[in-house]
């Protein structure tokens, strides 16, 4: 079988919040903007790298979700325990300055993991826990 990861999903709560994180922070492009308001679903991506992508996208918009779970997500996302990615890098150090810088919020500075990874731990505007560990 020949199969690859294109998207993946992530929630947002404030759009334009999340595409200044993704694009000015990380430096991913903007692939696609699709809807207004809240209700957006909004595509990024790393450049150079056109066949992956993120899809930054409503919480909860599922028809099928009841009122119940829309409340649960809602809170699960306030404490910043719906969403989460890893992310990889060959300069962990220089992309934690940049996302430091950003006002993103720090959740792990660059640490040596005791099973051999280097990695950090961030959280995006809709409180996503975003790690990024380093490549060798």
């Amino acid at each position: 079988m020949d199969i690859t990861i294109h998207t993946t999903a992530l929630p947002h709560e404030d759009p334009e919040a999340s595409v200044a994180f993704f694009r000015d922070v990380l430096g991913f492009e903007v692939r696609s903007d699709v809807g207004q308001g809240k209700m957006r679903w909004i595509t990024v991506g790393p450049a150079g790298q056109p066949g992956t992508s993120i899809l930054l996208a409503p919480p909860a918009v599922d028809p099928g979700i009841t009122e119940d779970e829309r409340r649960t997500i809602t809170e699960m996302m306030a404490k910043g325990t719906y969403g989460w990615i890893l992310l990889a890098t060959p300069d962990l150090d220089a992309v934690f300055a940049k996302v430091s810088a950003g006002d993103a919020e720090i959740v792990q500075e660059p640490t040596e993991q005791p099973y051999g990874i280097r990695d950090c731990a961030f959280r995006d505007p809709a409180g996503n826990l975003i790690r990024i560990q380093e490549t060798r």
